[in-house]
């Protein structure tokens, strides 16, 4: 299994398609993916456009959907939730669609959704998006970064770190690291994978949601380790389910 890391969308090669693609946002789109899920949630469709995930919403029934998303790490104006794992309560979200658009993780989804199969991580899910894709021996998987804005972001390299670690750890003569991206990530989570909270928030991004309100739980959230056995999956274009 060959392993790429991309630090952002924009890096993404534009001539080749992979078998496999994981996405990373850990601050905080893949996260509260995973958690909402995890918690019942029927599926979550994301989009980059506002006014596309307006329109798809107008064809739901009111009470079976919900708007969820944030630009520049605060909620929209209009829209039932933010950004936030701690939000997506079974309460809330299950038998629910989630309708969801971000700063950076649904641009990420975006620019590899043609990928046979496509899967989101963060650390909460780790250990379950690195069994699934041992259980199925892509040749190549491409793990690719949200950044912030176009730009490297420090935790999404550490959480890509995290599951080329583990995969290396499962099975290390089937596993390849290709690009200098992915060990320089790897690299990332052997300085930081005891304190991982630590990480999160030194990164620019969570310095900025810091800047934004007490976001602690947050940070406690999406910092923890392998706890969610949920492997949220592309089921059709922008759709993600359990």
């Amino acid at each position: 299994m060959k392993l790429s890391y991309f630090h952002v969308a924009e890096d993404v090669p534009e001539h080749f398609v992979p078998e496999s693609a994981v996405v990373i946002d850990v601050l905080r789109a893949t996260t509260t993916i995973a958690w909402a899920l995890n918690n019942g949630a029927k599926q979550v469709e994301v989009f980059e456009d506002l006014d596309q995930l307006r329109k798809r919403a107008s064809e739901y029934p009111e009470m079976s959907r919900i708007l969820l998303g944030e630009r520049g790490g605060a909620k929209i104006d209009g829209f039932d939730l933010g950004n936030s794992p701690l939000g997506v309560t079974p309460e809330i979200v299950s038998g629910k669609s989630l309708l969801m658009s971000t700063t950076n993780g649904t641009r990420a989804l975006n620019r590899v959704r043609n990928v046979e199969k496509l899967y989101t991580v963060a650390l909460v899910n780790r250990n379950a998006v690195a069994e699934k894709l041992l259980s199925e021996k892509p040749k190549e998987v491409w793990i690719v970064g949200s950044g912030w804005v176009g730009s490297y972001s420090l935790e999404d390299s550490f959480a890509a770190g995290s599951l080329a670690a583990r995969l290396l750890e499962h099975d290390p003569d089937c596993i390849e690291v290709v690009n200098d991206e992915l060990v320089a990530a790897l690299s990332l989570w052997t300085q930081w994978k005891d304190d991982r909270e630590a990480c999160l928030r030194n990164a620019s991004h969570g310095k900025r949601l810091s800047g934004l309100g007490n976001h602690d739980a947050d940070f406690k959230c999406c910092s923890e380790l392998d706890v969610l056995q949920v492997v949220p999956t592309q089921v059709k274009e922008g759709v993600l389910s359990a």
